[in-house]
């Protein structure tokens, strides 16, 4: 979707020849709907190379429409790996993408020295290029007994609690995710100790390079195309496809902006208009998380959403080549 914000051939020129014994991985990010997959194809394409998609609702091949997934078309543009292998029944995290991921790259490494990765869920992005922080193994009870809490007294309990045994968590994560409280609140209740004492602990190197691509644009243009998108996807047959899915709407998979919307209409607890406009809402706010994520990695290349392909590759070349 929006490939046609990236129509440029670049002449021979724009090619360049990197030290063969250095891998690089060009991680694209940016907010949902500011053209990611578009760039990420033409690089992948310009470089002879292969992509990764880091964007976790994606993985899953129930959910096709209303993850934006790559169309057909984008699909052959390029070879993607981790779209649409998994299923929302099956148990897959991000620990499980970490592993896999690294794997898929030192398969392509051995004949290709970029690869491209795409993909706007920052922990899944962060998972590959910088590695995940180890935790002990918690009590699965804690967890039940959190998720109660949520459900009974309310998202609002719940950061209270964390606020007073980890601050420090508290003034970082995404605060109003549900799934990030619990999970810092039952590290922090099973082991007695900080979830960010836990943060940046040992993690492996990587034996590759990163050089990670921003896509930005003024607030107003990332919701009127965010706005634009979720019309598409409706007019595409989202409802349909959230239908078909409704004897699994418990599973977590399906607890995303878009799905757990219709759902509530299809519960006759909303209006169609209301949930479309919800839709629209959750968006425009998950956007503005993952820009807050994204915008914390500083030596990120940032570019407006329609800068010059090969005013782009200009400037990778000037990374790899130095």
């Amino acid at each position: 979707m929006f490939s046609h914000f990236f129509k440029l051939t670049l002449p021979n020129k724009y090619f360049k020849i990197i030290n063969s014994n250095t891998k690089y991985l060009i991680s694209i990010v940016g907010p949902t709907a500011i053209g990611k997959t578009a760039l990420s194809i033409k690089l992948a394409q310009h470089f002879n190379t292969e992509i990764i998609s880091a964007d976790s609702r994606q993985f899953f091949k129930e959910m096709q429409i209303g993850t934006a997934a790559p169309t057909t078309e984008e699909l052959l543009g390029a070879k993607h790996h981790f779209i649409h292998h998994k299923s929302i029944k099956d148990n897959y995290n991000v620990g499980a993408f970490e592993k896999d991921a690294l794997h898929c790259l030192e398969t392509l490494f051995k004949v290709n020295n970029i690869v491209i990765m795409v993909g706007g869920s920052g922990l899944y992005v962060d998972a590959v290029t910088k590695g995940l922080d180890h935790f002990p193994e918690i009590d699965s009870n804690i967890r039940e007994t959190l998720n109660n809490q949520l459900k009974n007294d309310g998202i609002e309990s719940l950061q209270n609690q964390l606020q007073i045994l980890d601050p420090i968590s508290y003034n970082t994560i995404a605060i109003d995710n549900p799934h990030r409280i619990i999970r810092a609140l039952e590290i922090c209740i099973g082991t007695d100790k900080p979830y960010s004492s836990f943060l940046n602990q040992g993690k492996e190197k990587r034996h590759f390079k990163t050089i990670t691509i921003g896509l930005k644009a003024n607030r107003e243009l990332i919701y009127q195309r965010i706005n634009q998108r979720v019309d598409i996807m409706i007019n595409e047959g989202l409802l349909n496809e959230v239908k078909g899915l409704t004897n699994y709407k418990d599973l977590n998979a399906l607890n995303t902006v878009g799905y757990k919307e219709l759902f509530n209409y299809l519960n006759g607890e909303w209006e169609l208009d209301f949930a479309i406009s919800e839709i629209k809402k959750n968006t425009r706010r998950f956007a503005k998380r993952q820009l807050t994520w994204f915008k914390k990695k500083e030596d990120t290349l940032w570019f407006d959403y329609n800068a010059p392909l090969e005013n782009i590759i200009s400037q990778l070349n000037l990374h790899l080549n130095n």
